[in-house]
């Protein structure tokens, strides 16, 4: 999504407001009137009605789209956490499309997809690529479900249910989604990844947050996947067992599908895709940047590229890399990351020998019918939606309830585990970079 230009707009109540004052100054004369009143009441009557009506099932302009008002189909009930996902993206692509998704269909029963935020497709990128796409989406869920679009978190009326904040924007636009949420009732907020551009403004985020008393959790699906937690249970049982988290996307390995990949996804591979298992490094192993002793890359799989997006910009990026982390407690973890590797992700046990004992995919046998079934529902997908799919479902559904009624997320990633995995990130990128570029 890009930054949206802000216009004052009157809310429906802010214009039922007016009219009451309005009515109310017209009483003051109204002995003079009352005949005539009378006379017209029919009329009137009519006229105000379809006023109301009109205001209420129509869209508030706003220079381009506004804010629907007509009576939701899935408004939130008691239970539920309002949602407001902020950052929507493209169909089949967007990563905040699917999250809306999963939640329109019901499958994260704690939370109501009650309003869409998206400056982009909703304003300066509604004529341009993907614009009629979105468009047609917008359409359909408004008829189907009621749910309101607009393009700024300062339209929204104020929250009847507890009301939690989705931010899947651009990781640039993040930092004033965030503060925006706050500001307009948000009392959760569920944070894709990274969170943030750099350490020194997701650490601002983090102090905003508790400085207001609100409860801020992470996007790292990995956090809650099956195959990291039998990975981890396997890997307790041998000694000296070596983990190796393996993350597979399946872009084209052509110049001009990475250079898009890489301008999307500005922030870099260790910001971005690689950033879920930083977090189980995080969460797990004790990796913090004080405690890494070395990291390692391996130059014989790994390969840096510098290549133009559609911009003509250049972009310098890993389109795969692989590196090893120990720690000075003793730990030592892989990481393999390749952005045109398939889509599968999985994990490995090695004993002290080296040797590979034990290995998980994700998705798994009892898994690939739901990938099958997702695929052929939405066709032309990233197939990477479909391989996370009941891990951003567990995700959202334990953020979700955790707004609706407190009960904990258990296993999801705190902002605090957030910060410390972009300050790896951070730490890591130029490491690995000048090892392969040596």
């Amino acid at each position: 999504t890009a930054p949206h230009q802000h216009r004052s707009t009157y809310s429906h109540r802010q214009k039922e407001k007016k009219f009451d004052t309005m009515s109310s100054s017209h009483q003051q004369s109204h002995t003079r009137r009352t005949r005539t009143a009378a006379t017209n009441l029919p009329l009137l009557s009519i006229m105000l009605s379809s006023i109301l009506s009109s205001s209420t099932a129509a869209f508030i302009s706003r220079g381009t789209r506004g804010i629907a008002t007509k009576s939701q189909l899935l408004a939130a009930k008691a239970g539920q956490a309002e949602v407001v996902l902020v950052g929507c993206g493209a169909p089949n692509r967007g990563m905040g499309w699917y999250h809306a998704i999963q939640m329109l269909e019901g499958r994260c029963p704690s939370a109501s997809l009650d309003f869409v935020v998206e400056p982009w497709f909703l304003g300066a990128g509604k004529e341009g690529p993907g614009g009629d796409e979105f468009a047609e989406w917008e359409k359909e869920t408004i008829d189907t479900y009621g749910t309101m679009f607009t393009t700024s978190l300062s339209d929204l009326p104020p929250p009847e249910n507890p009301r939690c904040a989705l931010i899947s924007g651009r990781t640039a636009d993040n930092p004033r989604f965030f503060s925006e949420a706050i500001a307009n009732g948000c009392s959760t907020i569920f944070l894709e990844k990274p969170g943030a551009p750099t350490v020194a403004e997701l650490q601002a985020m983090k102090d905003e947050a508790a400085e207001k008393d609100i409860t801020v959790l992470m996007g790292y699906n990995k956090n809650v996947c099956k195959y990291v937690s039998k990975t981890r249970e396997f890997a307790g049982t041998i000694p000296g067992s070596h983990v190796t988290f393996v993350s597979n996307n399946a872009y084209e390995n052509t110049p001009e599908s990475l250079g898009e990949c890489f301008e999307r996804n500005a922030e870099g591979m260790l910001k971005n895709m690689a950033i879920h298992e930083l977090a189980l490094l995080v969460s797990f192993y004790d990796v913090t940047v004080e405690n890494i002793e070395s990291v390692e890359a391996d130059k014989e799989f790994s390969s840096c590229q510098t290549l133009p997006g559609p911009s003509g910009k250049e972009w310098t990026d890993f389109d795969k890399i692989k590196f090893t982390i120990k720690t000075k407690t003793g730990k030592a973890v892989s990481v393999q990351a390749d952005r045109c590797g398939g889509t599968d992700s999985y994990a490995t046990v090695s004993n002290e020998s080296g040797e590979e004992v034990f290995r998980y995919y994700m998705p798994d046998d009892e898994d690939k019918a739901n990938v099958e079934a997702l695929s052929s529902k939405y066709p032309g997908a990233m197939p990477y939606f479909f391989t996370q799919d009941p891990d951003y479902v567990t995700v959202k559904e334990r953020v979700a309830k955790n707004c609706a009624d407190g009960t904990p997320a258990e296993g999801v990633a705190t902002i605090e585990i957030a910060v410390e995995t972009l300050r790896v990130a951070e730490y890591l990128t130029p490491l690995l970079q000048e090892q392969l570029l040596d």
